[in-house]
């Protein structure tokens, strides 16, 4: 729900000048998402949602033209979270389980992540195959997925 919510309000704040939280809360009832202040306050920050000032000497609610990768990666990790169902590893092999139609946006991730022990991602529709670089790694990035997870 909350990344569905997310990306409602990219929607939201793309397409309409939208200038308070109170704003958006309406905009995101509206269109069937129930959540309060609170809620929407955590979801700019962590989407790094900035305001911004317009030509009509108002402000705005936009995306963060800094630090877009980070961004980027931050929004994958939540993908991540929200979509994994499942993971083990057997040796230096990793098989992660997500929700039908996820293990792409999982593989990404993962990807992005850019780290030295994962050797390659492979996904289907709903699981994704990670061949780490040994056993340790693949057992060391497992009790990672828990933590995060967690």
């Amino acid at each position: 729900m909350k990344t569905q919510r997310q990306a409602k309000i990219m929607e939201i704040i793309s397409t309409r000048d939208i200038e308070t939280q109170e704003q958006l809360l309406q905009a995101l009832q509206e269109a069937g998402y129930y959540s309060t202040q609170a809620t929407i306050s955590r979801d700019i920050k962590e989407m790094r949602i900035v305001k911004e000032l317009t030509s009509f000497g108002t402000y705005r609610y936009t995306t963060s033209g800094k630090d877009g990768s980070h961004t980027f990666s931050a929004r994958l990790n939540t993908i991540f979270r929200e979509c994994v169902t499942g993971f083990d590893y057997a040796q230096n092999m990793v098989v992660i389980k997500t929700m039908p139609g996820l293990a792409s946006a999982a593989a990404s991730a993962i990807d992005a992540m850019n780290m030295g022990v994962v050797l390659g991602t492979l996904a289907g529709d709903d699981t994704v195959f990670v061949v780490m670089r040994d056993n340790n790694a693949a057992a060391a990035f497992c009790g990672e997925i828990k933590n995060l997870l967690n």
